[in-house]
């Protein structure tokens, strides 16, 4: 059984990742396929590398993946294929592969050469399709392409260190359901950068010189109840190991989350500056 997924921009109104599903059968009867998610904002690659980076490993080996977001072809966006880390990514060439090819290199990628027998405006459907299927039967990568070395690396995921000035600089890179505001600076680096040292981590006019590692670890659980701390704003490595500012127990329906309570949106910059273990009023990191 082939196992393909979906990553899209298309939501679930129109008809289109229906047509995607049914195209996907139509070619491979005995498919499994598994919907990641349709909702990425439209276009938006950053969000669609953070998502592809904490999903594709829950999959087995030889998970087939479509991404379908600013998929359009042209001369700046070619179509590319590719095998890493025992996957398949079939995209379009426009950085959305950097951020999981930031730590584990692509074993080949192949620019897809077939639409000179397609000719299409939803690639994703005439175009990924075939090549997705064409994989799954067992076909090689360089039969649908010719092999290339290089893709497009979006900089704007990758964080700055500004080692003079002890500095991280990021970003922010994906809101999530609960208003959590999620960052390019990944625990790594930061312990890398940071060697135990004091520091100050701040975004917009808020700043935190603690980063936790449970969310209810902001409660003073042996004094007083939970609720109490509710709508209080954290730092935490989250489960994908990024830097994550929270509201503890946020609802956007009532406590509101840290992207609207904060006023912090997609691209702000998120910055982290480390001291000397000794200087006050910072807290050392354990």
């Amino acid at each position: 059984m082939s196992l393909i997924t979906l990553t899209t921009d298309f939501g679930t109104k129109d008809h289109f990742v229906g047509a995607v599903k049914g195209a996907i059968y139509s070619e491979l009867s005995e498919a499994k396929i598994v919907d990641i998610t349709h909702e990425i904002a439209p276009f938006n690659i950053t969000e669609t590398a953070y998502i592809l980076k904490n999903s594709y490993k829950s999959f087995p080996k030889g998970t087939i993946h479509i991404v379908g977001v600013d998929s359009e072809l042209s001369a700046d966006n070619k179509h590319i294929a590719l095998e890493l880390d025992g996957h398949y990514f079939v995209c379009p060439d426009n950085g959305l592969i950097s951020m999981i090819a930031s730590e584990i290199k692509p074993t080949k990628i192949v620019e897809i050469n077939i639409h000179d027998r397609i000719e299409s405006s939803f690639p994703v459907l005439d175009v990924f399709v075939q090549v997705a299927c064409f994989i799954a039967r067992g076909g090689n990568l360089t039969v649908i392409g010719k092999e290339i070395k290089a893709f497009k690396k979006l900089i704007e995921i990758q964080p700055k260190v500004n080692q003079a000035q002890n500095q991280i600089i990021g970003g922010v890179v994906y809101i999530d359901n609960y208003g959590n505001v999620i960052t390019n600076i990944s625990k790594k680096m930061f312990n890398d950068i940071g060697k135990g040292r004091a520091f100050k981590a701040t975004a917009r006019r808020y700043s935190f010189s603690k980063i936790f590692t449970k969310y209810n670890e902001v409660a003073d659980n042996s004094t007083h109840e939970n609720h109490q701390y509710d709508g209080h704003k954290l730092a935490i490595f989250n489960a994908a190991g990024f830097l994550e500012i929270a509201i503890y127990r946020s609802n956007l329906d009532t406590v509101g989350g840290a992207s609207s309570l904060l006023g912090l949106g997609y691209r702000d910059a998120i910055s982290i500056d480390f001291y000397n273990e000794t200087t006050p009023d910072f807290t050392p990191i354990s």
